[in-house]
């Protein structure tokens, strides 16, 4: 991930000019990007599309031997920087991203050719390299009345403390070998069953020099009128181990260790509703089944103090978008200062050392179990949005003490979810409401509140969050 700081220095030596070229490089994908294809082509052969069973498949599906062995083949470039070589087949950024390329295509041809890869290009002078590829993969959905997407990523480009050392060994493993190998994952697992809605996972470039591959997405999908209905960023989603350093807020000290907590960072509004759901969500459909519970963690800001990440350029054209990022990263990325001993964005960001020295590695760095149970919050939340219902509008108007909320469902689904909120992250009360669609939330009295709504389908699975609606209660007499 980007320090903004860092890279605001670093812009005149970039010669940056636009981003200009769009290009998808497999045919028919843009159509289906855009809603415009038949579902009945990429019907499986044994479609399994009930929630509660694909999140528990998820569950056990989701393998920390395979997010290992993913970590390994990206540790072997040598060097994931976004203007290192193309050419090569062993060695930097082409021969990596051919690899992820070849593993979408693997997982498709195991998912009946479900499964769509393909490339995002894209022109833009980045460290010297005037072209460059997100490497993608699209499941279309069954169903294109509602023609919105979810998009999982992560990005593959690495570096060391020079933001266009081409040469440096770079393995990138927590930031972002680890963010990579969840995509991926998700890719292999989601590809066997049916959602409604279409998921496309993707693996950007360019996002240590400025949010480059995400941003030239998102520039795309906003000039040609993509809906994308939740992004889910992972940058930084497999390291427990706390640096001498971190970006505030974050963790408290040298070697702290932290394996079941993570940070859903995002800006308010529908970004923060979509932490919310992804928090309750997993509350209510993961917590019960899962070995170790995790504590998801809803910051207040859309990221650590001087810093960004991919989630940003998808929030800033309108696109709900949060961030997955552990809850102990090992550096503050400020390698300008002289005494920085940190991993992040450093040639010591590896997978691990060998302590016995037989040349195989056995101390990790990165924590698979922990990456895993990411990976399967991340799978969870991409199922229930892409099977979930259409999310309500409503209003509230004050009636004496109260607050009378009506629901505005073309739909008819008759099962909603009230939230209130007055200043934490989360919510305060959830309320049912069924077989109506009007709702009176009581005795409410002088502390102004925030009311959102989600509707619920037959199969109890809740819609996005509305966004919310700031209510002032009547005064105490």
């Amino acid at each position: 991930m980007k320090r903004l700081s860092t890279l605001l220095l670093c812009l005149p030596a970039l010669a940056i000019w636009g981003q200009s070229n769009f290009v998808i490089t497999t045919p028919g994908v843009e159509d289906i990007l855009r809603g415009n294809y038949n579902p009945a082509v990429f019907t499986a052969t044994q479609v399994i599309d009930n929630p509660q069973e694909i999140v528990g498949q998820v569950q056990e599906l989701v393998s920390p031997d395979s997010l290992k062995s993913y970590l390994f083949s990206l540790s072997s470039f040598h060097t994931r920087n976004t203007g290192s070589d193309t050419v090569s087949a062993t060695t930097g950024i082409g021969a990596a991203r051919r690899w992820v390329y070849r593993r979408f295509q693997e997982f498709s041809e195991q998912s009946q050719g479900r499964l769509i890869p393909f490339y995002f290009q894209f022109d833009q002078n980045i460290c010297g390299m005037g072209r460059h590829r997100n490497i993608c993969a699209v499941l279309p959905g069954r169903d294109t009345t509602e023609r919105s997407f979810i998009l999982i990523e992560g990005h593959l480009d690495s570096r060391c403390e020079s933001v266009c050392d081409v040469n440096c060994k770079a393995h990138g493993m927590e930031d972002n070998g680890s963010g990579t190998a969840l995509v991926i994952e998700l890719a292999r697992v989601l590809s066997r069953f049916t959602f409604d809605h279409t998921i496309v996972f993707m693996a950007t470039i360019g996002e240590e020099q400025g949010l480059f591959g995400a941003n030239a997405f998102a520039t795309y999908a906003r000039q040609n009128d993509l809906e994308i209905k939740a992004v889910l960023n992972n940058d930084i989603v497999g390291g427990i181990i706390c640096g001498e350093t971190s970006s505030p807020p974050s963790c408290p000290g040298l070697n702290h260790i932290d394996s079941t907590q993570v940070r859903l960072f995002s800006a308010g509004g529908l970004p923060k509703q979509l932490a919310r759901f992804v928090k309750l969500e997993y509350q209510e459909e993961l917590e019960p089944i899962v070995p170790v519970p995790m504590m998801l963690t809803i910051m207040s800001a859309e990221d650590r103090q001087g810093r960004g990440g991919d989630h940003i350029p998808f929030r800033q054209r309108g696109y709900p978008a949060i961030r997955f990022t552990s809850a102990n990263e090992h550096g503050n990325a400020n390698t300008s200062d002289p005494n920085y001993q940190d991993r992040q964005h450093t040639s010591g960001d590896v997978l691990g050392v060998d302590t016995d020295g037989d040349n195989l590695i056995d101390s990790f760095f990165v924590d698979f179990n922990y990456l895993a149970r990411n990976t399967v919050i991340n799978g969870m939340a991409a199922t229930l949005a892409a099977l979930g219902p259409i999310t309500p509008t409503f209003d509230g108007v004050r009636v004496g003490d109260s607050i009378l909320i009506r629901i505005h469902d073309p739909y008819q689904y008759l099962h909603y979810r009230i939230f209130t909120r007055t200043n934490g992250t989360d919510f305060d009360d959830i309320f049912t409401l069924q077989g109506d669609t009007v709702f009176k939330v009581e005795r409410v009295v002088g502390v102004p509140f925030r009311i959102s709504v989600a509707s619920v389908d037959s199969n109890g699975v809740e819609s996005l969050f509305s966004e919310e609606d700031f209510i002032f209660p009547p005064t105490a007499t």
